[in-house]
């Protein structure tokens, strides 16, 4: 067997990497949508040709589209295998939730590579597209109680058969969306971005060779495996548990239990979730494949030393119940999957922090808030804005959380407010950081966010699909929860909340009338009377926090001119910590 001595295979992975950051970079440029082009709500990664595990991803790409597209891939090959095999220039494309996806908006293409007729590898490109029909604009429809509400489902399909593409597929998908323009936009960047990647391996294989390139593969998940067998070793045996709810399913309003028990058994893990809900009737359920690539974006987060790709997950055992709230079949809806996963992100930060308290960190905001606007313009043209929101970022052992980032299942970004004014009948008359939503704690939780919108188009409709309602995010080894989620929006007859508190269907507003959107922070890490009082102070000049706080939170008291009053503070902190 061929062995990689380890400078050509750091030039390997390099490489390897760069053709999926290329491909996320053509996607991101070439895009109609603002949500890929600006938001980068994409990804793109290299695949196994015969298993379809993750060998390579991006770095500018959403995590949880990674994990969860080495299903997709591998549906691809179940289906090809039952219409005769791959052929050099296939290209497939879908979006079925159940088989590898994430929900219907997420489209998938998965071209193979071949290389003296037999393929090499995968490679697949997934986006969010802006709109593809369903009862709400722009797809997150929290009423929905099955999949048809939420827009065409399209099963694994080629778009191009040996070269040939096919005019019909895009024809469908055109004609079941209310923005077919956008439509084709992204889905030619996709074609565009798998067409640069297929060039780049190709280039990469006829330099090095195709066995030296497939050995590096091979060896860097190995590597994978073996330092998260590792990571997993140093964690004490035995079995820790967390949970934590969603607000409800947007249908029933009851809370949600996603559970985990955890097991360290040696240099194995086990994810046990089999005390979550039951499947739901609204649109919180995620498939299987959801659920796994979800924990795999958590362990990343923890164990951020480890290569990102299928070896991570060597080591792991899932324990899922069918039929359970994370692993649903057709027809159930899964169109918020992006709050779902967020909790179980959240769940694994939180069992992790009660054995491994260094690498752990507290829970972000948890929530995407995904708003939807839709309505006419006075030339009767239909616009339909989709946007999502930021908030804080959970504290850890180092440091403060971060301020109004946007959520840990991606390395998208924020929409910026002029990208939306500009394309949109909307004005942000408050864009801002949100004081005293951070968990208090040693280290304090990142700040969420007050979002404004004034609608300055005659009417408009509005969708909101958010969580943390009344859940807050929680901190972790001893620090506070971030604040809840809020929503307002104005009305003739005043201002109103949701019933549901995070998810609204169909609210009808008017020119001059505003939404507004407070977002949670962060969960705080450590007791909050062992910040340091500076550290308060500080956040006291600064806005993060308000007076009432420094010293009800804290246990610090600031003088007349901002300074900490040492003694006043080591005294009010004795009696605290003595009653």
């Amino acid at each position: 067997m061929m062995t990689i001595d380890p400078v050509t295979l750091a030039i390997l992975k390099g490489r390897l990497e760069q053709i999926a950051d290329e491909m996320d970079a053509t996607l991101f440029r070439s895009a109609f949508n603002p949500i890929i082009a600006e938001a980068h709500d994409a990804s793109h990664g290299i695949y196994d040709a015969k298993t379809g595990d993750t060998l390579v991803q991006g770095k500018s790409g959403l995590p949880i589209f990674v994990g969860v597209m080495a299903f997709a891939v591998k549906a691809v090959i179940d289906k090809a295998a039952k219409q005769g095999g791959v052929h050099e220039g296939d290209v497939w494309i879908f979006n079925d939730p159940y088989d590898g996806g994430t929900h219907l908006s997420d489209f998938r293409l998965v071209k193979p590579v071949f290389r003296d007729g037999e393929v090499f590898c995968y490679l697949a490109s997934v986006g969010h597209w802006h709109d593809v029909g369903g009862n709400v604009p722009g797809n997150y429809n929290p009423a929905a109680t099955e999949c048809f509400q939420e827009g065409m489902l399209i099963p694994p399909v080629k778009l191009y058969d040996r070269g040939e593409f096919r005019q019909d597929i895009v024809d469908i998908l055109s004609s079941n969306s209310r923005l077919p323009l956008s439509l084709y936009g992204d889905l030619n960047g996709q074609i565009n971005a798998l067409q640069l990647g297929e060039k780049r391996m190709n280039a990469l294989l006829d330099e090095y060779g195709d066995a030296k390139v497939a050995v590096c593969m091979d060896e860097l998940t190995a590597r994978a495996a073996q330092m998260m067998r590792a990571q997993i070793s140093n964690l004490p045996s035995g079995t820790v548990s967390a949970e934590d709810f969603l607000d409800n399913d947007g249908i029933n309003d009851e809370p949600l239990k996603i559970a985990l028990d955890l097991i360290i058994d040696g240099d194995k893990m086990v994810m046990d979730f089999s005390r979550s809900s039951p499947a739901c009737a609204g649109p919180v359920n995620i498939s299987r494949a959801t659920t796994i690539a979800a924990c795999y974006v958590a362990l990343k987060h923890i164990f951020g030393d480890v290569p990102a790709n299928a070896g991570v997950l060597e080591p792991v055992e899932f324990r899922i119940d069918e039929d359970s709230l994370l692993s649903v079949r057709a027809p159930k809806p899964v169109g918020g999957y992006t709050e779902t996963i967020l909790r179980l992100i959240d769940v694994v930060f939180q069992a992790v922090a009660q054995i491994a308290p260094e690498p752990a960190m507290a829970c972000a905001y948890g929530t995407i808030n995904a708003l939807s606007l839709a309505g006419h313009r006075g030339n009767g043209q239909r616009w339909v804005m989709f946007s999502f929101f930021g908030g804080g970022h959970g504290a850890h052992g180092a440091g403060d959380g971060l301020n109004h980032g946007n959520a840990p299942i991606s390395t998208a970004t924020i929409p910026p407010l002029e990208i939306l004014e500009a394309a949109y009948p909307v004005r942000f008359t408050q864009w801002a950081l949100r004081p005293d939503s951070g968990g208090a704690g040693e280290f304090r939780g990142g700040l969420g966010a007050v979002y404004e919108i004034e609608l300055l188009e005659k009417q408009a409709d509005v969708f909101l699909f958010g969580e943390r309602g009344r859940f807050p995010p929680p901190g972790v080894v001893g620090g506070g929860a971030g604040a809840l989620n809020t929503f307002h929006y104005q009305q003739a007859d005043g201002d109103h909340e949701p019933p549901m508190a995070s998810k609204i269907v169909g609210v009808h507003i008017d020119r001059g009338q505003k939404l507004r959107l407070e977002t949670p922070g962060g969960g705080g890490y450590g007791r909050a009377f062992d910040r340091n009082p500076e550290s308060v102070a500080r956040d006291l000049r600064l806005g993060y926090i308000t007076a009432e706080h420094t010293e009800a939170d804290y246990g610090v008291v600031i003088g007349p001119d901002g300074s900490v009053d040492e003694a006043a503070t080591r005294d009010l902190r004795a009696r605290e910590t003595a009653q």
